[in-house]
């Protein structure tokens, strides 16, 4: 099936604001394609806000919307209300933004997500230190792991990151919390080695 959205964005239409969103799905399910383009324009600016946050390239992040759209028509027939239909898509397009990172910058080691610069010559504490928080990092349950990078690493506020992990804010504030709290620790164990090691 041959489907293009045209993005709010592109053309001047303001996001409606007529019916819920939950209306809309049963009208695309229905056969409507005029209530999804309504759906995609009320949920596009977010939705390209967090594609952008990702991919950092305006004609990556349009690649991306439209896959996602296209991957939310073909789906929506076997959306069933578990989820906020916000939600939803914004878990879609994450995913599709991710896909989009691995095709075109395979992510090899958590610092990638961090969108960490190749290391030029610099200072080698520096080095070090990058090195070190990677490596702590990687020792974090995928819980953790995954909360953190999405945090601060991607810049996700607690109510964005608690959409994507499909977990109330209060889940992602107490991994935040659990997170920080074993990074400091192994951070002071392993400056507690070094010191012995240097001693």
């Amino acid at each position: 099936m041959s489907f293009t959205i045209a993005s709010p964005e592109r053309t001047g239409r303001p996001p409606s604001t007529g019916g819920s969103d939950r209306a809309l799905v049963e009208r695309i399910q229905h056969g409507s394609h005029p209530a999804f383009a309504e759906l995609v324009a009320r949920h596009d600016r977010r939705l390209r806000a967090l594609a952008f946050r990702i991919l950092r390239d305006p004609e990556r992040v349009a690649d991306a919307l439209q896959e996602t759209y296209l991957k939310a028509f073909r789906t929506i027939d076997r959306f069933r209300g578990d989820a906020n239909v916000g939600t939803w898509l914004y878990r879609i397009t994450y995913n599709t933004c991710l896909d989009e990172q691995r095709r075109r910058h395979p992510i090899t080691s958590v610092d990638d997500a961090f969108d960490v610069p190749s290391r030029e010559p610099g200072p080698a504490d520096a080095v070090v230190a990058e090195m070190e928080a990677t490596r702590l990092l990687q020792q974090l349950p995928d819980a953790l792991r995954t909360t953190v990078v999405l945090v601060d690493g991607y810049g996700f506020d607690y109510r964005e990151a608690s959409r994507l992990l499909d977990v109330p804010v209060g889940t992602v504030a107490s991994r935040m919390s659990r997170a920080r709290r074993r990074l400091r620790h192994e951070g002071a164990q392993a400056a507690i080695r070094a010191a012995e090691d240097a001693a």
